[in-house]
């Protein structure tokens, strides 16, 4: 028997393919592929960076969905389809929309898929294969089973190994799909699996693409004391409210955290209230001390900013940037705020009549990545849409570049450090015009 695991792009240019230059592993994949049984032969196809031999001989394929890949994902599942090959898809946007994912495969799986994946191998291998398989959310213990790294050889992923330990987020902003999951509970992997995990591969430059690694500070604390032996390197993803722990940012420091990507998300008081953004409304000032605290612990931080709320307009979006130029973040994306399936932020607008291209925008072909979805309160859809794209044009300038590294207090403490800030702003300042525009879906 053989399984083909899928990672799908998001499209297409106007006149060209699209190759991701900044393409991380998909860990996900590896891990279904690691709990699969050692007589099925597993391989992977990366839709992002080379061509899917859809005529190759296989037994089921494995399609992973998100929401901006959910056009791409289907037009590969009605190709195997087509072939008679089964589709089984799973990921966020198919536990958020089951009804219609279920439209374009044989089998749609519901949860986080390591509780039931046995079953689902050995259905497709008695050609029996259910129409859906629910898994727990949350399970993030692998048990004794290692990912399959060797899967990724040879496909130029960014030189980094992915790692988990936290699933979920305590929290509930209006906009986030992670909230609605896994219904604001977090769940914490055992410490001697992650480093076991770590001791198995060769990378010393780690990345927990945990969806808030600060959820449960406690177990944070945990995970920091028992990487300090491990000399390795990291980042992850964290909330901001973490700077409010000074042992904890100690911690860190000496565990090998270089920084984390923190959603800041707004400027302004009023937009991160609207937005039910918890972690940074106590005692919001400008964020002052947050940054300082992040630079004074030689974090090279991933601002991430979601632009778009009721209160934002042209002239709040250009402030924004400013505050992230006075900061000397690492990286700043400018994200429009989207409207996720199925999320509150989703309900609201569709209840206003605010949404656009039918409501389903992941799937219209006339949208295009980087565009709002929906009607804003104080500025037209292009405006807004002008407004994040002239941010990320500002922010990527090769003045601002040099600017931001001029700084004694993250980028220059050492060689690494220095290397690493010029590698991935470099590629992800070519990535940000690749994207911007292009089509979702390659037909």
């Amino acid at each position: 028997m053989k399984i083909t695991f899928i990672k799908p792009n998001i499209g297409r240019m106007e006149h060209s393919l699209y190759v991701d230059q900044g393409r991380m592993e998909p860990l996900m994949l590896a891990v279904l592929a690691g709990l699969t049984p050692p007589d099925v032969e597993c391989v992977l196809y990366d839709d992002r960076m080379e061509a899917i031999p859809l005529d190759e001989p296989t037994d089921l394929a494995a399609i992973t969905v998100e929401t901006y890949t959910a056009r791409r994902a289907y037009e590969i599942a009605a190709e195997y389809r087509a072939r008679g090959i089964p589709v089984i898809l799973g990921g966020m946007h198919v536990s958020l929309l089951p009804e219609e994912a279920a439209l374009h495969a044989d089998s749609i799986f519901l949860g986080d898929a390591e509780s039931a994946w046995s079953q689902v191998v050995e259905d497709a291998r008695r050609r029996r294969l259910k129409p859906r398989y629910n898994g727990v959310p949350g399970v993030a213990q692998f048990g004794d089973v290692l990912p399959r790294r060797d899967l990724f050889k040879g496909k130029g992923y960014l030189p980094m190994s992915l790692m988990q330990y936290v699933r979920g987020c305590r929290f509930a902003c209006r906009f986030c799909a992670v909230s609605q999951y896994f219904d604001r509970k977090h769940y914490i992997r055992a410490i001697d699996e992650v480093l076991r995990e770590i001791e198995a591969q060769d990378r010393r430059f780690l990345f927990f693409i945990d969806d808030n690694i600060a959820s449960d500070q406690k177990a944070l604390a945990e995970l920091c004391h028992a990487l300090i032996p491990m000399k390795v390197s990291w980042i992850s993803q964290a909330s901001l409210d973490v700077t409010r722990n000074l042992p904890l940012m100690d911690l860190l420091q000496r565990a090998g955290n270089w920084g984390n990507v923190m959603g800041f998300e707004s400027i302004s008081a009023e937009s991160l209230r609207e937005t039910r953004k918890s972690p940074n409304i106590p005692g919001f000032s400008g964020y002052r001390d947050e940054v300082r605290i992040l630079r004074d612990h030689g974090m090279q931080t991933w601002a991430a900013f979601t632009l778009g709320y009721d209160h934002d307009t042209p002239e709040s979006i250009a402030a924004t940037v400013d505050f992230a130029l006075k900061s000397k973040f690492t990286f700043a994306a400018y994200n429009i705020l989207m409207p996720y399936p199925n999320t509150p932020l989703y309900r609201k607008l569709e209840e206003q009549g605010r949404l656009l291209y039918g409501g389903k925008w992941w799937l219209h072909p006339e949208y295009r990545f980087n565009s709002a979805a929906y009607v804003p309160a104080r500025m037209s859809p292009n405006e807004l849409t002008a407004a994040c794209h002239a941010a990320r044009t500002r922010f990527n300038s090769f003045g601002s570049l040099l600017n931001r590294f001029a700084d004694p207090k993250t980028h220059l403490r050492s060689l690494a450090r220095i290397g690493a800030y010029w590698y991935y702003t470099l590629i992800f300042r070519k990535e940000l015009y690749k994207k911007h525009g292009m089509r979702f879906g390659l037909h």
